[in-house]
């Protein structure tokens, strides 16, 4: 049997046994089955580095064959564009037993030749390249996000928020954001490890969980958010630098234009740390860690040393049972002293639990570093908002002037007011005036007052907030980068372009950088602060849907290595998550919902060209599974009939007025099918691109419509199959729709027999029929030189264009320019006030009548009128006409012109019947001229003519198809469509005569003309049960 060979070292297999290397398990461990040895080489992407460089490894061939490999890494990794491994097809292991012997012969003279993928010609070796910076679960995730948590908020809103809503109502505060945090920790966690993440962290998880519908919107919003959240902790820094300022009366021009000097030179400055590259940013996040925890230390050592007179003096007396129960309860002050204000206040203090996610392309393992990283963030930093609530809370009043003559000592008056009182101070003056400018409500320096050293809280306050801010800096753009990439949106893939070993997006932080500054220039915190709330709080929303509804679908992909979830959960902190966006602030939770549904309806109007088999399509999938099952339960009832249709087209492309005509009646209403009997031995195997092709332009048509292909030998035995096998359960077509047979005459006996038998099992199988005919053909194929389908054949004059041009593309492929403009029909065009006219000369339960009105509907058509022509007596034509509009009134149709055909027994003109006799006259046997013997022979040698006798049998028939021809050109010439009842099709006729019927029937009108006939099975009721 054939060996395969590497084509670098021209290795002669034979000589090598198999191999297998685990990098860290040990030595190489070596096999001796009894087949032959194979060595593979090949490139792998390796988790360990991340996708970077390539190393060489050993493979082993499957036991059953040489070409069939053994489960690798390999086959499985890709990149956004292309596959690192590649396993043989099925074709390839089919043949392998037939082409062993060659193969074999090529092994031993060539053995320098491999054919196994990803073997090829050595890559020159150069200098190694420095592997780009990657971060572990503490440094890239926890850390990131306790940074990112303890902000501004940390320092200078949770003593303030706590002297409102007390201890209590504050630690409800805390536990309702935890709960919302913690609940969508765990639905990240979940969805990060549901597969590798690569890199746009909270944009890449929603896109790829619920689609690029929701997640292109969020991404979008999620970056402004983090943008927003930047300049929120800027402003902060600012006016923290702006009050030290204060305290050495320092003034640059006034306290509004001090913190936007201050805020855009901060800003310049973490530009340059953001592109100097990732590593130099993740040492100063390490240093602001640092100094946080020294200052956060600082401050707890501080609340145990006694207070000094000027400390009590601003309301600080140390731990005291009576301070603490009195910061227990809430005391609501000003237009924001209110629970939502508060809380939406504190909530962005919150919000850092995604800067690990948001660099996820960073990290080593991003499934492992993400849940244990996010999660202990959570943790630890709530356990220190507790910590500082209840710290402040008892040991701090909540009002004091600072006035160290405040001091009374033990001479406590009765006229005293305040908590104060008991220690000896008298505050009351300020507090009765409210303009106490110390105490737990008043000040925002309340932890640098507690603290041991008030500069090392200052130095945790610039690290608490540089870092937050520098953190967000760093987080949107990479969500942006990613956002642009996916090329969802237009104008903003200029700046998704990456630099550098780390793919850098320099051009989105320069980005960035502009939109913070133009929100330090407004510099109002509060505001800031409450909008930052409700877009992070809509990116909570949607992360915790995506988790449950990726659950609720059941979809065999999902698999997250991250148990401890629960889809119910994730679902309840989603509608927390969207009630407190307009309980917190109103106006900007309808700002950020109208921006995310105009963003939403944009997308969804332009439908990308990206599929990431998102929960969407596996909810789509189980929708649709569910409910078609459920509909196998529903009995039949001729109120609900729907025309189902399966349109033998061939490839769509080639027959669009028979696309367009059946999708005018079933669009939004009925079940259609595209049917494609391919007879070309070449087509056997239609390659999958060919059928997205024709899906895509049937897409692009507006046609909604499936597309099944199926390879016979005839037409017959193709259709006859897809009759059988089209559908699912009730979602199975009742009406086989066929385009016109136009070249009959110059066709073979068999094509004849076969296009009529084919009539004959459609109605076996109790399906209605319906044949469309356009006197200028249905076939393009010669506008777009395409290869006739040989189960269609062509109309004579596009045959004799197809002789001209030997050179034909294939029957499925499409045009570059009909891509562009697709060609228009007859049914895409507005009709005006044209009629649409309907010959019901059989009753065959009412489908002749259904599938005009079906059309009547259509904007195109609404304005054509319906002339119903039925066949009657000249004595009883009134009461004949009465009839017919009693009964469409019944079947409430709103059909009022009705005629009533009283010559249709006349026999028709000779010169109609001369032409009827010589469209037939090639298909005549003429066995009267000849005797007995001669006769005979010739019937059996010609079966396919018409004998002299059935001629004349069928002749009263013959002659009624030409007089009703008659009929219609004389009523019908300038009609928009004509529908007429199909004459069923007699087992003694034969197809040539029958075929010849049809033809006299339908021909010289202007208009499409349709041949219909219903399965004799009621379509109509005029009953309400």
């Amino acid at each position: 049997m054939g060996q395969f060979t590497s084509k670098r070292g021209g290795v002669d297999p034979r000589a090598v046994p198999n191999v297998r290397f685990s990098g860290d398990e040990g030595p190489p461990s070596y096999s001796t089955h009894g087949m032959p040895p194979t060595i593979v080489i090949s490139d792998v992407e390796s988790s360990a580095s991340e996708r970077r460089g390539s190393r060489v490894e050993l493979r082993r061939s499957s036991v059953y064959s040489t070409i069939d490999q053994v489960p690798q890494l390999g086959h499985y990794t890709r990149t956004l564009h292309h596959q690192k491994g590649s396993r043989p097809s099925l074709d390839a292991l089919r043949k392998a037993f037939e082409e062993k012997e060659a193969a074999a012969e090529v092994s031993t003279t060539d053995s320098g030749d491999g054919s196994l993928p990803n073997s090829g010609p050595e890559a020159p070796k150069g200098p190694p390249k420095k592997a780009p910076a990657r971060f572990g679960w503490f440094i890239g995730v926890m850390m990131r996000c306790m940074l990112n948590i303890w902000g501004v908020i940390l320092f200078l809103r949770v003593t303030v928020i706590t002297s409102q809503a007390g201890i209590v109502v504050m630690w409800v505060i805390i536990g309702l954001s935890v709960m919302v945090t913690t609940i969508t920790g765990l639905s990240i966690s979940a969805i990060a490890t549901n597969g590798r993440v690569i890199s746009g962290g909270t944009y890449f998880m929603i896109s790829r969980s619920l689609g690029y519908e929701l997640g292109a919107p969020i991404g979008l919003v999620f970056s402004f958010a983090n943008a927003l959240a930047c300049a929120l902790n800027t402003v902060g820094f600012s006016i923290v630098v702006r009050d030290l300022m204060r305290d050495y009366n320092v003034i640059i021009v006034d306290d509004l234009n001090d913190v936007r000097i201050v805020g855009v030179i901060t800003l310049v400055i973490l530009l340059m740390i953001t592109l100097a590259g990732m590593e130099w940013e993740s040492k100063t996040q390490i240093l602001f860690f640092i100094i946080l925890l020294v200052s956060f230390a600082d401050y707890l050592v501080g609340t145990l040393i006694p207070h000094s007179k000027e400390k009590q003096s601003k309301g600080l007396f140390g731990y005291n049972k009576d301070i603490f129960i009195s910061n227990l309860t809430p005391d609501w002050r000003g237009p924001d002293g209110n629970f939502f204000r508060m809380f939406s206040i504190f909530f962005p203090g919150a919000t850092g639990i995604l800067s690990g996610v948001n660099i996820c392309g960073d990290l080593k393992d991003p499934a492992t570093a993400i849940p244990k990283g996010t999660l202990g963030a959570i943790l630890v930093t709530t356990l220190s908002y507790l910590i500082l609530s209840v710290t402040s809370g008892a040991s701090v009043v909540r009002d004091a002037s600072g006035n160290i003559s405040d001091y009374i000592g033990g001479n406590i008056t009765s006229d005293c007011v305040g908590l104060g009182c008991n220690f000896g101070w008298n505050f009351t003056k300020c507090i009765l005036a409210q303009n106490c400018k110390f105490g737990l409500a008043n000040t925002s320096k309340v932890m640098g007052l507690l603290s041991g050293s008030y500069y090392l809280i200052i130095a945790g306050v610039f690290a608490a907030t540089l870092s937050s801010a520098l953190g967000f800096l760093v987080s949107a753009p990479k969500i942006f980068q990613c956002l642009c990439k996916d090329k969802i949106y237009p104008y903003i893939g200029f700046f998704g372009k990456g630099y550098g070993k780390n793919n850098e997006p320099l051009r989105a932080y320069v980005l960035c950088f502009l939109i913070a500054v133009a929100l330090v220039i407004y510099g109002d915190l509060n505001t800031i602060a409450a909008l930052n709330s409700n877009l992070f709080m809509c990116s909570y929303a949607l992360i915790n849907f995506s988790c449950f509804h990726a659950s609720i679908t059941n979809a065999p992909g999902w698999r997250p290595m991250f148990h401890y979830y629960n889809k119910w959960l994730a679902l309840f902190a989603a509608a927390v998550a969207v009630l407190l966006m307009f309980l917190f602030t109103w106006w900007a939770a309808l700002v950020v919902l109208s921006v995310m549904a105009s963003l939403f309806i944009y997308v969804t109007y332009n439908k990308p060209n990206v599929n990431w088999g998102s929960s969407v399509q596996a909810g789509s999938y189980n929708m649709a599974l569910s409910y078609s099952v459920a509909l196998t339960g529903v009995n039949d009832h001729v109120k609900n009939y729907r025309p189902q249709c399966l349109v033998l087209t061939g490839p769509p492309t080639q027959r669009p007025a028979l696309v367009d005509f059946v999708d005018s009646f079933t669009k939004h209403a009925s079940l259609m099918i595209c049917g494609d009997i391919i007879m070309d031995q070449d087509r056997q195997s239609q390659p999958q691109e060919a059928t997205d092709k024709l899906v895509k332009w049937m897409n692009k048509r507006k046609v909604r419509s499936f597309y099944s292909s199926f390879p016979a030998d005839s037409l017959r035995v193709g259709a006859r199959n897809l009759l059988q096998t089209s559908g699912l359960g009730k979602l199975k077509p009742n009406i086989l729709v066929l385009g016109f047979k136009s070249n009959w005459r110059d066709s073979s006996p068999e094509s004849i027999d076969d296009y009529i038998n084919t009539m004959y099992d459609t109605f076996d199988t109790n399906y209605s029929l319906c044949i469309l005919r356009m006197m200028e053909g249905l076939d393009v194929s010669d506008q777009f030189d395409f290869e006739v389908n040989k189960g269609f054949e062509p109309d004579e004059s596009i045959e004799k264009d197809n002789q001209k041009s030997p050179q034909k593309k294939p029957a499925d492929s499409i045009p570059e320019e009909d891509n562009k403009e697709q060609m228009k029909t007859v049914f895409q065009t507005d009709q005006g006030k044209k009629t649409i006219d309907v010959y019901w000369i059989a009753d065959d339960g009412g489908l002749t009548l259904l599938v005009p009105y079906l059309l009547t509907r259509r904007k195109r058509w609404h304005n054509c009128k319906v002339r119903v022509f039925v066949v009657g007596d000249e004595q009883n034509m009134e009461e004949n006409r009465a009839e017919m509009l009693k009964l469409l009134d019944r079947f409430r149709f709103g059909f009022k012109d009705v005629t009533v055909m009283t010559d249709s027994e006349k026999r028709p003109q000779a010169k109609s019947l001369e032409r009827f006799e010589e469209s037939v006259a090639p298909f005549r046997l003429y066995d009267e001229q000849y005797d007995g013997v001669s006769a005979q022979e010739l019937r059996e040698n010609s079966p396919w003519k018409i004998p002299d006798k059935e001629f004349e049998a069928f002749r009263q028939k013959s002659e009624t198809k030409v007089r009703l021809n008659e009929i219609i050109r004389r009523n019908s010439m300038h009609a928009g469509l004509v529908l007429v009842s199909l004459p069923v099709p007699h087992s003694d006729c034969t197809s040539a005569l029958y075929m010849a019927w049809l033809d006299t029937l339908t021909c010289g009108l202007h208009c499409p003309v349709v041949l219909i006939r219903g399965n004799q099975e009621n379509v109509l009721t005029f009953y309400c049960q």
